[in-house]
């Protein structure tokens, strides 16, 4: 045999393996609608360290105040429930924050979706997994850099949708620019719909978009949109309201959670932190600030709807003191996450942070490990909803495809961490232990036959084969199987059922909204 038929043997067995490889690793991925952790939570500071932030958030409300700028609603309602409001800066007494939240928001509720199978537990010891959110470019390696498009944008919907390991089809994937800014809010709340049919995230930029996206969940849930015992309408959307920090809210912001807190829809009232320019440098600053801004943010929504569902969340990262560049999977944004986990859990409310982020600009090692020393440190934890799980890169500013289904891949194996050790008799496999005995091995027994389709997460990306296997396969790095990966399981996507008198109605509805627009893109 000469060497080109014996490269040509090898390919062929080789790819007889991948094969066989990729359909374990399809039979082990399965889908389990969210994550109930089995493992203690980690955290940083003691009671006394805890109570020190809690102390600080209340005098930076009380002593220094937030702005909340061009709302004089907003205003009216902190007045009339106690704060002192100078202009358009709201001095908030002691403890008045954390009573409002405490005496309504739920400290878990349910998002549902429009397949019931996928509703989503938030708060408790649930995980749920969400994409990233917000880039303006996408990324991937046939294409370089370039700005986004809405197929884009459906192809993430999509591609999220066939992740095992994500839980929700997340909210701006991408900014699709090819389409007027005051129309794509309208194409991206139906990609989510028509394509998938876990749940997932309202428009924001503008408070009627955000009561656009009410109406669309309202025809595509119909006479569920309503809770027939409390007459309340169901929280089938999680919207993002970050606040402007520092200690900030703009209109536009408290305009979107204003429409959603009124429709009993869930906000998740996020400070964006880069510490350093928005924040102190410090953890403990910045976790102060932290909490006083979710503080405030949160209490607006319980006085503008008692008893709405609402999300602690929190962003911090640093930034570079030589050049002011924002820095990802660095050490003291951790600690700011396990510091602010654990306020949520005091003050009793569901908790969002980390995700998988980075600020490489192509899914390198930089990428890998940046993105593992946020999403590990969001595990340990214990946040209850986390986006930017898959596929960030550049800071935010790009959407990788490879990084997509790396991403997944990584999320994957932090839902099977968060599961902790099976303490049940076939997990301490004492029987396995009798059979074999010393001085044998333990491939053939009855319990390794039994369990061994499932007893490890297999990567659908990683090559754990000879080199000599992997150079006769092409000698790929993972990013170029990645590639690969995700433009099967595009060419392989098959989309969820949909009502069709309720695509019919949602794209009545489109077609009229969107025709009341002048046609300038503003």
């Amino acid at each position: 045999m000469d060497d080109q038929q014996a490269l040509s043997t090898r390919r062929n067995r080789g790819g007889g393996r991948e094969a066989k490889r990729a359909a374990r690793a399809a039979r082990s991925a399965v889908t389990i609608p969210y994550i109930t952790r089995a493992l203690p939570y980690y955290e940083v500071l003691d009671e006394q360290g805890l109570a020190t932030i809690e102390r600080n958030a209340d005098t930076i409300l009380e002593e220094i105040g937030i702005d909340f700028r061009d709302d004089a609603e907003a205003l009216t309602l902190w007045k009339a429930a106690g704060a002192d409001v100078k202009g358009e800066r709201v001095h908030l007494p002691r403890d008045l924050c954390r009573s409002l939240i405490r005496n309504s928001a739920p400290r878990e509720f349910i998002q549902y979706a429009r397949n019931p199978a996928h509703n989503v537990p938030i708060g408790g010891k649930h995980t749920v997994f969400a994409p990233a959110y917000g880039s303006p470019f996408i990324r991937n390696l046939d294409e370089g850099r370039r700005y986004a498009r809405i197929d884009d944008f459906r192809n993430f919907v999509k591609l999220a949708y066939m992740a095992p390991s994500l839980h929700h089809s997340g909210g701006t994937i991408c900014e699709p620019v090819d389409l007027p800014v005051n129309k794509r809010h309208f194409d991206m709340v139906y990609s989510h719909i028509k394509y998938s049919d876990k749940p997932f995230m309202g428009s924001v930029t503008h408070p009627q978009r955000a009561a656009d996206t009410v109406e669309m969940a309202k025809i595509l849930f119909g006479a569920d949109f309503l809770d027939p015992v409390s007459g309340r309408p169901r929280t089938v959307l999680v919207s993002l309201i970050n606040a402007n920090s520092p200690m900030t809210f703009d209109s536009t912001m408290l305009g979107a959670l204003k429409v959603y807190a009124r429709a009993n829809q869930a906000t998740i009232v996020t400070p964006f932190i880069l510490a350093g320019a928005m924040s102190p440098v410090t953890v403990a600053g910045t976790a102060a600030q932290t909490l006083a801004e979710a503080l405030a943010g949160m209490a607006f929504t319980q006085l503008v709807n008692p008893g709405a569902p609402v999300i602690f969340g929190s962003f911090a990262s640093s930034i570079s003191m030589q050049s002011g560049a924002p820095t990802f999977g660095t050490p003291e944004p951790a600690l700011v996450l396990y510091i602010m986990a654990a306020l949520a859990r005091r003050l009793g409310v569901p908790f969002r942070s980390g995700g998988g982020l980075c600020a490489s600009k192509i899914p390198d090692a930089q990428a890998a490990f940046e993105s593992a020393n946020t999403l590990l440190p969001t595990c340990l934890a214990g946040v209850n909803f986390v986006l930017h799980v898959a596929g960030w890169l550049e800071g935010g500013l790009a959407m990788g495809y490879e990084k997509f289904v790396m991403d997944v891949d990584q999320a994957g194996m932090m839902q099977t961490f968060l599961a902790g050790v099976d303490m049940s008799d076939n997990g301490q496999a004492m029987d396995a232990i009798r059979e074999v005995g010393p001085g044998k091995h333990f491939l053939g027994c009855a319990h390794t036959q039994a369990n061994f389709e499932t007893a490890f997460y297999r990567s659908a990306l990683a090559d754990n084969n000879s080199y000599e296997q992997w150079e006769a396969e092409g000698a790929s790095d993972m990013a170029k199987r990645a590639n690969l990966l995700w433009k099967k399981q595009l060419a392989e996507y098959q989309a969820p059922p949909l009502d069709p008198a309720i695509d019919e109605a949602l794209i009545d509805f489109m077609q009229r909204r969107k025709s009341s627009f002048p046609d300038s893109n503003v």
